[in-house]
């Protein structure tokens, strides 16, 4: 985790979300995984599909068949990534299905904490 290069073109999220805001967004295992992926990347961008590959991938309470990816997906679309939207973690354009992921070290501090704990690696 927190592997990103220096270089990166990923920008910090200019307001510190409250605490409950942060523990609000990591309530959700699903939010937790795209948090995971987004974070490693070292630019911070990825595509809707690739978050979906890897929540499934990593998702050991998620069918293991198409339909469960495409359930995956259609979560990620309409209800985590709206969320993470919201708060300024993470910019999604609907039209390209890229996701742009804004560093923010309070909620990485957390995040960094459940991955941890997490049994999935």
């Amino acid at each position: 985790m927190g592997n990103r290069e220096k270089g990166s073109t990923a920008r910090a999220c200019y307001t510190t979300p409250s605490l409950d805001l942060v523990f609000e967004l990591l309530s959700s295992r699903r939010r937790r995984q795209a948090l995971y992926y987004l974070s490693e990347r070292s630019d911070g961008v990825a595509s809707v599909d690739e978050i979906a590959d890897y929540v499934h991938t990593n998702d050991d309470r998620s069918d293991c068949s198409a339909d469960g990816r495409s359930e995956i997906a259609a979560g990620l679309r309409h209800v985590h990534l709206p969320k993470l939207e919201d708060a300024g973690v993470i910019d999604h354009d609907a039209r390209s299905q890229t996701v742009r992921y804004w560093s923010q070290p309070s909620l990485e501090e957390w995040l960094e904490h459940a991955y941890h704990k997490e049994s999935f690696q």
